[in-house]
């Protein structure tokens, strides 16, 4: 919401209660749904998580969209519209808790196939996250640091381990060793960029960090102070 303090409808995103209140609203959209029979009347599966839904529909997707303007107005809720939008999951992909969702190819003969995969969003993110933790200007113990980043590894890859990971897998581990070699050329006095010294190889086997690509990461893994 916006208008901060003197703003006298709605609740202020990240608080407390919003999301005990979004549930409550969305009980009642998906109880409209389900009484007026609006799967079988728009050949649609609604799919939802607290606020966020997609409603997948063969053939009926304005007219779903129609109806659940007018049910949220009723509930009197607003859709947000900048997220709001249809899409043809045959041939573009829409994003969903964090996945993409929709026509993906197989690079080894170009089939077209519908699938998931991380979003470029949920990439970023964990990039960013990434990015936090290794700061130059983190001055914990080696193994204390490596251990939270094996966590937050291992966390993230529980969540996206459906679907087609390999390329989002790849680009995380590129992140997290270029991230990883930049803290310790500059904790060890490491010349240059410290490739050499803090090779791909050391920084999984010497230094024990986790990969995506090769394993699911542990939470601790034996390294160097």
């Amino acid at each position: 919401m916006t208008g901060g303090k003197s703003n006298k409808r709605g609740t202020p995103q990240g608080g407390v209660i919003s999301p005990l209140l979004a549930n409550l609203y969305m009980n009642r959209f998906l109880k409209a749904w389900r009484m007026r029979e609006c799967g079988a009347a728009f050949r649609a599966h609604l799919v939802n998580f607290a606020d966020d839904f997609v409603i997948l529909s063969c053939g009926h997707a304005e007219e779903a969209l129609t109806w659940t303007r007018a049910t949220m107005t009723r509930l009197g809720l607003t859709l947000n519209e900048a997220k709001t939008s249809i899409r043809d999951a045959r041939t573009e992909g829409f994003d969903f808790l964090g996945y993409t969702l929709g026509p993906k190819f197989d690079p080894r003969n170009g089939r077209k196939y519908l699938g998931a995969s991380p979003s470029k969003k949920s990439v970023r993110r964990i990039k960013d996250k990434i990015g936090d933790l290794l700061a130059s200007g983190n001055k914990a113990p080696w193994p204390q640091v490596r251990n939270r980043l094996n966590r937050l590894l291992a966390g993230w890859s529980a969540y996206f381990s459906y679907g087609t990971r390999a390329s989002a897998y790849q680009a995380v581990d590129h992140h997290v060793d270029g991230r990883v070699r930049r803290l310790l050329a500059k904790r060890h006095k490491e010349p240059g960029r410290g490739t050499r010294r803090f090779s791909w190889r050391n920084i999984r086997e010497e230094f024990g960090v986790a990969s995506l690509v090769l394993s699911k990461p542990r939470a601790a893994a034996v390294g160097l102070p």
